[in-house]
């Protein structure tokens, strides 16, 4: 399937520097649908056209990778309703989406844990999607659904424990190989959107030398134009990963 909406990359952004590894913080949802005297769940729905801009957007320019937020460990807490949509949701999204993805030879992964929690029929579908794609390489789109970057580190030393690896040989390489998606290079630039400045236990290990950019577009208008200004900011940036330019 083509690109459902190309545009124009603003010549203003040089692809030979693009950012490998994308990730993104989708939020604002609810207060979009509250300004529009809508129910929240309206808004998650809303979403899913800027996540299939963004993806194709993303995918035009040449970024490798996109690793977007869609249920954290704490939206548990949310009310059912709203909970119980979202699950129904994300598994419609795969349904509706996951053919034409795989066409265009993305990879669809899933970061995060498969407790109990995660009802099987959306379990089943985030298999079907990852068996479908597992062997495209154009582009990867990682859904980070029931994560938490704390749960992700306790999780990667779990593992390092049932592997009995011995204390004097864990270093950052051991911990990185047991994280989720290992084979992910650590996302360049990190983008949450809606106006609020915080992390949100999202992507902690991976994100020690992201650039972070906040946007105050909420999650359902953003689009790929939106993307496109935040990697134009990207490129305007000065990384010395700890060091000091000459």
């Amino acid at each position: 399937m083509p690109d459902p909406r190309p545009i124009t990359v603003p010549p203003s952004i040089d692809r030979g520097r693009v950012p490998r590894h994308i990730a993104i913080v989708m939020d604002g949802s609810g207060r979009w649908a509250k300004r529009r005297g809508l129910a929240r769940t309206e808004g998650h729905g809303a979403g899913e056209e800027s996540l299939v801009d963004t993806t194709y957007g993303a995918m035009a320019l040449g970024v490798k990778a996109l690793t977007v937020f869609a249920f954290s460990t704490e939206n548990w807490r949310r009310p059912v309703d709203e909970v119980r949509y979202l699950m129904n949701f994300n598994r419609g999204l795969l349904e509706r989406r996951q053919n034409e993805l795989h066409r265009d030879g993305v990879r669809i992964v899933f970061s995060g844990r498969r407790d109990w929690r995660v009802p099987k029929g959306v379990l089943t579908r985030m298999d079907e999607a990852s068996e479908l794609t597992k062997k495209n390489k154009v582009f990867t789109l990682n859904i980070a659904f029931n994560y938490g970057g704390r749960a992700e580190i306790v999780d990667a030393v779990r593992q390092l424990v049932h592997d009995k690896v011995p204390a004097k040989k864990i270093d950052e390489k051991t911990i990185r190989a047991r994280l989720y998606h290992p084979e992910l290079p650590d996302p360049d630039l990190v983008i949450r959107t809606s106006g609020e400045y915080r992390i949100s236990n999202f992507v902690l290990w991976e994100m020690a030398y992201s650039e972070l950019i906040f946007t105050d577009v909420l999650w359902p208008d953003f689009r790929r134009e939106d993307l496109y200004r935040a990697i134009d900011e990207f490129q305007h940036r000065d990384r010395r990963f700890g060091g000091v330019d000459e």
